[in-house]
């Protein structure tokens, strides 16, 4: 039996469509490792930012009707506090066109088959692969291997006030 021409050309444009994606298994992604130990934080649903949460080169607050997550510094989480700590962040720093399948799956992937654990989320620009600090370097050495760039990153600073500024006046003075 024959193909019909319209089999044919969905074939012949699945086949092109295929050649021209790259498979998730093929992607080579670079990885910038920060140097802060950060925590997964859980919170009531609807509670407020607490004082104690730290800003890092990473601070997400996530709320849904269950409850208020938090990812922090883990250096001033109190000790009764349900959390995940301490954690190593990895950005994908690769520029990847939007809607790029399987950025997470290249990264999980390796992941899961040494089992390790990991806390994926995703901004507007780019992914994060957070692990447990005791598989930061474990997981470094795994997406080497299977052929990604791990590099540190330099953390984000809050900026230097400027020398030359204008000192504010006092109330009253002239």
């Amino acid at each position: 039996m024959t193909e019909q021409p319209e089999q044919t050309q969905q074939t012949q444009q699945t086949q092109q469509t295929e050649q021209s994606t790259p498979r998730w298994s093929d992607l080579q992604l670079t990885l910038a490792e920060y140097p802060e130990k950060l925590a997964i934080v859980r919170l009531p649903p609807g509670a407020e930012v607490p004082r104690w949460a730290e800003s890092a080169s990473l601070f997400s607050v996530t709320a849904t009707a269950s409850e208020t997550s938090l990812i922090c510094a883990g250096r001033s989480v109190p000790t009764k506090t349900p959390s995940i700590h301490p954690l190593k962040a990895f950005r994908v720093v690769s520029r990847v066109e939007p809607g790029t399948v399987g950025i997470l799956a290249a990264l999980l992937t390796p992941l899961a088959d040494i089992g390790i654990a990991a806390y994926p989320f995703s901004t507007y620009e780019t992914d994060w692969v957070m692990v447990r600090l005791v598989d930061s370097e474990r997981a470094a050495e795994e997406w080497r291997r299977r052929g990604h760039t791990v590099t540190a990153a330099v953390p984000a600073t809050k900026p230097e006030p400027r020398k030359n500024a204008p000192k504010p006046k006092k109330k009253g003075a002239r």
